[in-house]
């Protein structure tokens, strides 16, 4: 967030036509948009003033999934992957380097704006920026603190992005009720349920075990109910 309270978005995109379509589009909607070329430059011009990312997946030099992954190594802001390729392995690949949400070109205007403004709301009120009450919630030795949105497992801190807190935070506040793949896609996206939305269920629940168990094959934390879902014991 600048100085005068707008929302910094930063988009990445070797097609300067797009990136100045998604600019239009968002400085219409009270935003500052930075604009990057490549995935380097999109690393350069990052700070922890922005808000949200829009990165396109082919781009020259850095990829916009490495620049996802170098992203997540001090951000926990939202990462919107703008791109055309669209096969669930490319999703998978998006989704397991720590991005929240994908796009697929050609988009219209409208989705766009929708999933920007989505994604933005649940970073802010999840990060604890509208909340003034401090809230700990605890499984055994993992603490998640929704005031200062931080997770601690055995004293160490975890860093996770805006899905995984979100999703992490729903099964702690409910320990032992089992949520479906189809509960939890509805609930954390705030979308209608598809067959393929399973995948990506799987992809974060896998990406929530390597960063909170010791081992990721024996969860303590996060457990399955086999033919039903995920539940916090």
């Amino acid at each position: 967030m600048n100085a005068e309270g707008k929302m910094r978005v930063l988009v990445a995109d070797d097609s300067p036509e797009i990136c100045d379509i998604v600019e239009i589009l968002l400085l219409g909607e009270g935003c500052e948009v930075l604009k990057a070329a490549d995935g380097l430059q999109a690393l350069q011009l990052a700070d922890d003033t922005v808000d949200l990312y829009i990165l396109d997946v082919v781009m020259p030099g850095l990829t916009g999934i490495q620049v996802c992954t170098h992203l997540r190594q001090k951000t926990t802001a939202p990462i919107l992957f703008l791109t055309a390729k669209t096969q669930e392995q490319d999703k998978t690949m998006g989704f397991s380097a720590g991005g929240d949400d994908y796009l697929a070109k050609p988009f219209s205007y409208g989705e766009l704006i929708s999933r920007v403004k989505s994604l933005l709301r649940r970073y802010y009120v999840y990060k604890g920026k509208e909340e003034s009450r401090r809230h700990l919630f605890t499984a055994g030795d993992l603490t998640v603190d929704t005031d200062c949105h931080q997770v601690m497992v055995d004293g160490r801190r975890v860093e996770l992005t805006e899905i995984e807190f979100k999703m992490l935070l729903l099964m702690v506040q409910n320990r032992g009720r089992v949520y479906s793949a189809q509960t939890l896609y509805e609930q954390i996206w705030g979308e209608p349920y598809f067959y393929t939305a399973n995948n990506t269920v799987m992809v974060h629940i896998r990406n929530l075990r390597k960063k909170l168990e010791r081992d990721p094959q024996s969860p303590q934390y996060i457990q399955t109910a086999w033919g039903k879902g995920y539940y916090v014991g």
